[in-house]
């Protein structure tokens, strides 16, 4: 079969692009397990077999510059051509993936989202945000000191495990409300999250919004306290308090004067016009507000990409350097938080834009765009409630493709997981003619990849609706790790997961240590990361 040529790179020449103020994508198509073992520092992650997932939102436009990595240059020339088949004209391949990167002498990082967990390690050293230990903050809540703990991470990962007494607000939403919970301002604002990195921002967002409060970050977050022998709480919800005329005005005069230090600027309705019809540049058009009030009414063709997020992991949101971000300000506050912080990265071109009273709105939940694959036809499938017939008279097996951490939580009964990029591997050692069915959150990533089995020749369908369906059905369900087929290749394994707890300590312990370390790793870059500290206002 002969394939289409593709243009390579070496690594000093993709090193030269990333220096310019051009656009570029360099996508990484490995599982995101195993792009977390090594990586280019800025590199973003897409897997191979969710590319028709995630491409669309990470790189809008058709004709950006995309450079693919991998780990030795294996799978980059299949990846060119799907992604030439979904519409992308330039494409090129960095010689040698990421083995050649490092054998050129250039940094290689681990883990993920590491620039925006870097920019939290770097604020911390240069703006000297203030922390407190757990010891510290155990004995304060014993004697009963003024404070309030808030937690930056998103309501889900607060409801899974919590601080006794912590509120859930999320990072991009502290300035907005954090004064309805501290009203007095000689009351202690103690900023948590699971590790380093949220902590470090939450403080620092509440100290750039000019808030009376003494602020601390808690340092190494619930990591920490677990490690210190205490327990954590389970299910929580807390409400976000909405915020009165006069503290939503006090904390206006402060984002607005935060947005003149960033050099932010807010565009009108003819200069967002512009950026649309700008075909030589990508944009972004981002909401940032909370789920509720994006699913209530949000602008047309508009991403939600709550702020937190948003500044936690940016390069899951955009996935081209130097492109036109616009954030949409409904208040006022929160865009322009969102906003500093993403000028402080140093990589894309911030804008606001204040929607009008009048603006047509959508309501519902988020979606994406699936792109077609011409290369595959539509593929077979059954119900959920087909499948347990299938499993009891033909023998059939059903595979999880989606994520293993989501998979151990909760999986269809008799179930097991496998990373897309192993499905192949896993089928072909299965008996001939065994009926293949194949599942995932919503069923989408399970079409795909039953499409690429049916037209190997293996018998293979996916389950409509996915997980989703089958839980909403009410179906025998099971939860553990025990029918993890691939490791960790889709996802990194966590310290929350283990259940020896020096095996526990010892996981936060090097995760703890790998953040820190990230400042001096940094600096062997040479400037890779240009990020903008922004100076301490006068």
């Amino acid at each position: 079969m002969s394939h289409t040529p593709f243009a390579t790179l070496g690594a000093a020449a993709l090193r030269d692009r990333l220096s310019t103020r051009d656009e570029i994508a360099v996508i990484d198509v490995r599982e995101a397990g195993l792009f977390a073992e090594k990586h280019l520092l800025l590199a973003v992650s897409a897997p191979f077999w969710r590319l028709r997932q995630r491409i669309d939102e990470l790189v809008p436009r058709r004709s950006t510059p995309i450079v693919l990595v991998d780990l030795d240059g294996s799978l980059l020339q299949a990846a060119a051509e799907k992604l030439q088949r979904l519409g992308y004209t330039q494409v090129s391949l960095l010689e040698g993936g990421t083995l050649g990167w490092e054998a050129a002498g250039y940094e290689l990082f681990s883990g993920d989202n590491v620039p925006s967990k870097a920019l939290g390690e770097v604020i911390e050293v240069e703006t000297k945000t203030p922390h407190i230990d757990v010891a510290a903050l155990n004995a304060k809540l014993k004697s009963g000191e003024k404070l309030v703990i808030v937690d930056g991470r998103t309501p889900e990962e607060f409801y899974n495990f919590s601080l006794p007494g912590a509120h859930s607000v999320p990072n991009a939403e502290l300035p907005y409300r954090i004064r309805e919970l501290a009203p007095e301002p000689d009351t202690l604002v103690v900023v948590n999250c699971a590790g380093r990195t949220r902590s470090i921002i939450g403080a620092q967002t509440l100290l750039d919004a000019g808030i009376p409060n003494p602020v601390v970050s808690l340092q190494d977050g619930t990591m920490a306290w677990l490690m210190a022998g205490h327990e954590l709480k389970h299910g929580r919800r807390t409400a976000l308090p909405e915020p009165s005329a006069h503290h939503l005005e006090a904390a206006r005069v402060q984002a607005r004067a935060l947005s003149q230090r960033s050099g932010v600027q807010t565009i009108d309705d003819a200069q967002l016009a512009s950026f649309a019809e700008d075909d030589s540049r990508n944009l972004y058009r981002l909401d940032i507000r909370t789920i509720d009030e994006y699913r209530s009414g949000h602008l047309p063709g508009w991403r939600w990409a709550p702020g937190g997020q948003l500044v936690q992991a940016t390069d899951a949101y955009v996935g081209t350097r130097h492109a036109r971000v616009v954030l949409a300000d409904w208040d006022g506050v929160r865009a322009h938080s969102t906003a500093a912080w993403l000028v402080q990265l140093g990589a894309y071109e911030v804008y606001l834009y204040q929607p009008s009273a009048q603006a047509t709105l959508e309501t519902g939940d988020p979606s994406y765009r699936l792109l077609q694959d011409p290369q595959y036809p539509a593929a077979p499938s059954v119900s959920v409630h087909e499948v347990i017939g299938l499993q009891q008279t033909t023998k059939a097996q059903v595979f999880d493709v989606d994520h293993n951490h989501a998979y151990g939580k909760r999986h269809i009964a008799g179930a097991r997981f496998v990373a897309p990029s192993r499905v192949f591997e896993v089928v072909s050692g299965l008996a001939a003619g065994t009926p293949v069915l194949l599942t995932s959150r919503d069923g989408v990533l399970a079409q795909i990849l039953a499409a690429a089995l049916s037209a190997q020749g293996a018998d293979a369908r996916a389950i409509l609706g996915g997980n989703k369906a089958w839980f909403e059905a009410e179906l025998p369900t099971e939860k553990g790790r025990e029918g993890i087929l691939s490791e960790n290749d889709d996802w990194p394994f966590t310290g929350y997961l283990s259940t020896d707890l020096a095996e526990r300590d010892h996981d936060f312990r090097t995760y703890l240590q790998w953040e820190l370390d990230l400042v001096a790793q940094l600096e062997k870059t040479g400037g890779e990361a240009p990020f903008k500290v922004l100076s301490k206002a006068a």
